[in-house]
């Protein structure tokens, strides 16, 4: 299958970041067209599954995602006025708020899981299970040792 992002072969050979950077980017313009029925894109997938696994406080959620304050508050207020998550305050820290996912937002959650799979089984079709494996944890360790996911190898771990 023929797509926008495969146009021809590099008259260069391309070194691993480079060739991270442009399946990172193909990545996430499938992810937001697969996602964009369901009222998400990535980042807020990316928040979702977090707050899921964790619920958490905002400038934990800063952290943990990656992204600047400003940005967050704005994917928080799109979750938050679509009912898929509720913002609390910390009973401990009334200066706080906790974010937590809503019963909906666990089932777009769900429904966004599915979603992902699929393009996932997509990008990832020339791979057979054990590649599929190895290149999770190589990724994972790239991840945790470049410092960008730190903890990825270990969580990879717990599945």
């Amino acid at each position: 299958m023929a797509t926008t992002e495969t146009k021809h072969a590099p008259h260069y050979a391309p070194t691993a970041g480079v060739l991270l950077l442009k399946i990172g980017k193909a990545s996430e313009r499938r992810f937001e067209k697969a996602l964009k029925p369901l009222g998400l894109t990535p980042r807020h997938l990316g928040v979702l599954f977090e707050v899921q696994a964790c619920p958490t406080s905002q400038q934990a959620l800063i952290d943990t995602i990656g992204v600047d304050a400003s940005k967050l508050v704005g994917l928080l207020n799109d979750l938050e006025a679509d009912g898929l998550i509720v913002r609390k305050r910390d009973p401990e820290d009334r200066r706080r708020h906790i974010v937590e996912v809503s019963a909906k937002g666990s089932a777009r959650l769900e429904d966004a899981k599915k979603t992902a799979m699929t393009v996932e089984e997509e990008l990832l079709a020339g791979l057979d299970a054990d590649q599929r494996a190895e290149l999770l944890a190589l990724l994972a360790q790239v991840a945790d040792s470049s410092g960008i996911f730190e903890g990825c190898v270990e969580r990879l771990k717990l599945l």
